[in-house]
């Protein structure tokens, strides 16, 4: 019956030491063997998700940046792409700047930040991927940005959300994908989209989908897939509107998925 399945990356797929288990990969190995196109949907970068697919042996476009890019692997062809908004870009940027916070952008595939913290080294070693430093973000905002992201605690996010809602909330989407990151994208570059630009793609109905995720940038891709699946350790708000909960990432819950649905094995 499924045709698709669209998996997030950090907390779902990769298990807390940022491995993805042999039974895993042999499961999604097992399910591209009967025909199903299996990909992964991720907030990352596709220069940092591109290793993750290449780790586990998938050969086709993968979902990143929430949903802002979608590329092939082999070609490096964009099939589906949406950018911040330029004005609304302007407006976050100069907001961050009047009260010093953390922002960072996305050009091109690359990584900046204003400046050297420990929050810009996180991220990168978190996403396995490079950064760049432009103390003057006025270089960059011009350009065709696929996200843009605050790092911060988060309950200083939770009240940013309330304050840029009214500023810049009808031109974006914002959204969580862990605690300390608030994302921002085009209001079609989310996860629910990309699936649906990818069912169209390989032709297959969003009823034979499979999305799985476990944070609250994964609720577009659970609300419009024909099964949305929640990791166990997946927020509260997430479980609640999934169709079904299945394992941890660190008890094969992708694999479980699988073999459930896809495999029918017991």
């Amino acid at each position: 019956m499924y045709k698709l399945i669209a998996i997030d990356v950090d907390d779902t797929l990769l298990t807390d030491d940022l491995l993805v288990t042999p039974g895993t990969i042999e499961a999604m190995e097992a399910a591209i063997a009967q025909g199903v196109t299996v990909t992964l949907a991720t907030g990352r970068m596709y220069a940092s998700a591109r290793k993750i697919a290449e780790q586990v042996n998938l050969n086709v476009p993968i979902i990143t940046y929430q949903g802002a890019l979608v590329k092939t692997l082999l070609e490096g062809e964009v099939l589906y792409e949406r950018n911040v908004p330029t004005e609304a870009a302007k407006k976050l940027q100069q907001f961050c700047q009047s009260r010093g916070l953390h922002l960072q952008l996305y050009v091109d595939d690359e990584l900046y930040g204003t400046e050297d913290n420990e929050r810009i080294k996180a991220y990168s070693k978190l996403s396995n991927i490079p950064y760049k430093i432009e103390p003057d973000f006025d270089q960059l905002i011009d350009k065709p940005l696929h996200k843009m992201l605050i790092i911060d605690e988060p309950e200083v996010l939770d009240e940013l959300i309330e304050e840029l809602r009214p500023l810049i909330g009808n031109e974006v989407h914002m959204t969580k994908s862990k605690a300390h990151y608030l994302e921002f994208m085009h209001k079609e570059g989310t996860k629910g989209h990309a699936l649906a630009f990818m069912a169209q793609h390989i032709g297959c109905a969003m009823e034979q989908t499979i999305g799985m995720g476990d944070a609250w940038n994964d609720r577009e891709l659970l609300q419009v897939a024909g099964l949305g699946v929640a990791m166990g350790n997946a927020i509260d708000s997430l479980k609640e509107l999934a169709d079904y909960v299945t394992a941890t990432n660190n008890e094969e819950g992708v694999r479980h998925v699988i073999e459930k649905f896809v495999l029918k094995r017991s």
